[in-house]
């Protein structure tokens, strides 16, 4: 069962109630989600003045992640190609009751981005290319050195440990491009054990609200 809560920043999220997880922290969504995907990922390779941002995010999920992304790079030049993995879609019943959005014409977006077909890549605006994917990330066929950031967004260890294996991180990183960044809230050790075998430079940085660090590594 899926459930709507209110976090301390005011944003909402979802609490699976069978893993007894939330989708974002309960100190503040939209603040981990800034913190750890958009400061710490995605602003670096808009300083670099990509023409292209290439992102594939681990966990649709609420479709947060992929809202910010769009709003933050609504002034800037480069085309970015968001490619999102969820293998379990939310209902519009529960998506829609959402309060990231608050504009109108974000609560448009926001709407198309969870309305937009899957397997097949969708124009949002004139530089986002939204490309969801409905399959696991064990599963899914990724694009070898493909991508400048990766969103690692999926359930902590101790509730999806398959999301985390060391084969898994091998797979994401053989998918980023030379360069590339890999973010997650998380900052077990063994995460970044895994990280560093899987041939990354791991750093840990100051986490967001309520956590104390946070998993930044780099491909050489």
């Amino acid at each position: 069962m899926i459930e709507i809560i209110s976090t301390k920043d005011g944003s909402h999220t979802l609490r699976n109630t069978e893993l007894q997880e939330t989708y974002h922290s309960i100190h503040g969504a939209v603040q981990e989600s800034l913190h750890v995907f958009i400061k710490n990922g995605l602003d670096i390779k808009i300083a670099s003045s990509l023409e292209e941002i290439s992102i594939l995010e681990v966990g649709f999920g609420t479709g947060l992640n992929a809202l910010l992304t769009f709003q933050r790079c609504l002034d800037n030049a480069a085309l970015v190609k968001y490619t999102s993995l969820e293998s379990f879609p939310l209902d519009e019943s529960i998506w829609s009751k959402l309060n990231f959005a608050e504009t109108p014409e974000s609560v448009e977006i926001f709407r198309q981005l969870h309305l937009a077909e899957w397997n097949i890549p969708v124009a949002i605006g004139s530089n986002f290319i939204l490309y969801k994917i409905n399959e696991t990330l064990q599963k899914a066929k990724l694009l070898l050195s493909s991508y400048d950031v990766i969103y690692f967004d999926a359930f902590a260890p101790d509730k999806q440990p398959e999301m985390w294996d060391l084969s898994v991180l091998n797979k994401i990183s053989t998918a980023m491009k030379s360069g590339g960044i890999f973010v997650t809230y998380c900052a077990k050790g063994q995460v970044k054990r895994d990280l560093k075998s899987a041939g990354l430079l791991v750093e840990s940085l100051q986490g967001p609200p309520g956590k104390r660090e946070m998993i930044r590594a780099v491909k050489q």
